[in-house]
């Protein structure tokens, strides 16, 4: 195994982080004002749209920063423990697990009562939540309390056994609670730097301190989000930052050893969390073009005769749909014969509603009429 570096939390000054104002003030005027228009935007629209577009946007960011570590959520599960948890009516609502309702409360916590002091118990409740089963996967973890390290230091390692290689090493567990402490006084009171920044620096300092035994990443971006929140003085959300995260997983991944294994200066790490939060504010417009289509869609055709099935579908269209629309997917995802499906995409045809791609293959292609 390679020597040890020498990691950011060993230097004599941690955690007195710096960095170079006039590198980061272009761009936290950018994030600010985007910020600033995006809810000016959401302001104008009614009450139904915008509880639309907040219900898109936490299903995204719970989606977001589990795929992140590599577990994959049901969405269906996601979209519908939101609603119920902010007691909103959506159709189509299903059954949650109790893993998928742990991470929902984390983040509704987390941004519906941002303003709320951080607490070691409320971490912990969060710890609770995400681990439901007291488990990670098959192993039995620590759950809502600091991690143990009773296996060895808590490392991040790659490479095959006698090869490995350490790209991080947290601080000892019998340090973690008095890191925690410096962290959560600093989390509540420090009121002299921007909320934005907060949050690059909050993400930073707990995912390197690494107080739990599992979960350190998605509790990170969840007071990301939280920060981020208060920065917007609202705890609805339109934006999602770890939508953005996990489109750049690897620039994120790379920016994290960088500095965890630099020096006290993270200017290049705020430089990179900046340019994220601009990418993730800019592709919501996007995102509320889309919402606000299927809003006007389903005005339009607010008299139409629509079954169930129809409208799953549909919806699924509108949402942006994974590939092509044929009648043997249609009958998969309605769970109805093919014969149905037809009848049913044929019924949407003569209403104006679908209509054949006009790229001819091998199957034919369903899409929404323009």
């Amino acid at each position: 195994m390679q020597r040890m570096k020498n990691f950011i939390h060993q230097k004599d000054n941690w955690p007195n982080f710096t960095w170079k104002s006039d590198e980061i003030v272009n761009l936290l005027s950018e994030a600010r004002n985007l910020q600033g228009r995006l809810l000016g935007k959401m302001e104008s629209l009614g009450f139904d749209l915008r509880n639309e577009a907040l219900l898109d946007t936490l299903t995204l960011d719970v989606l977001k920063s589990s795929e992140i570590e590599g577990e994959f959520l049901n969405p269906d599960q996601v979209r519908s423990s939101i609603a119920r948890k902010l007691g909103m009516e959506i159709a189509g609502l299903v059954e949650s697990d109790r893993n998928v309702d742990g991470v929902v409360e984390m983040m509704l916590d987390a941004t519906q009562n941002c303003f709320k002091p951080l607490t070691a118990d409320r971490l912990f409740d969060w710890h609770a939540a995400l681990f439901p089963t007291g488990r990670s996967g098959m192993y039995k973890i620590t759950v809502a309390d600091w991690r143990k390290d009773t296996t060895g230091p808590m490392q991040v390692v790659s490479g095959a056994l006698g090869k490995e290689r350490v790209h991080f090493q947290a601080p000892d567990s019998a340090l973690v609670e008095n890191e925690m402490n410096l962290f959560l006084d600093w989390f509540n009171n420090s009121s002299e730097t921007d909320l934005v920044l907060k949050a690059a620096i909050a993400h930073l300092w707990f995912v390197t301190i690494h107080p739990f035994e599992d979960g350190n990443g998605r509790i990170a971006r969840a007071l990301t989000d939280m920060l981020l929140a208060q920065s917007d003085k609202s705890n609805q959300r339109f934006y999602s930052m770890s939508a953005q995260i996990r489109i750049e997983r690897k620039e994120y991944y790379e920016i994290l050893e960088k500095t965890q294994t630099g020096n006290l200066d993270i200017s290049e790490w705020i430089n990179w969390f900046l340019n994220c939060l601009i990418s993730s504010l800019k592709s919501t417009d996007s995102h509320l073009v889309r919402i606000l289509f299927k809003a006007g869609f389903w005005t339009r055709n607010s008299k139409t005769l629509i079954n169930e099935r129809q409208k799953k579908l549909l919806n699924k269209l509108l949402d942006g749909f994974d590939g092509k629309l044929t009648s043997s997917k249609w009958a998969k995802i309605a769970k109805c014969s093919k014969d149905t499906a037809i009848r049913d995409i044929n019924d949407l045809i003569d209403k104006g509603i679908l209509q054949k791609e006009s790229a001819g293959g091998r199957s034919t292609n369903y899409e929404l009429k323009k």
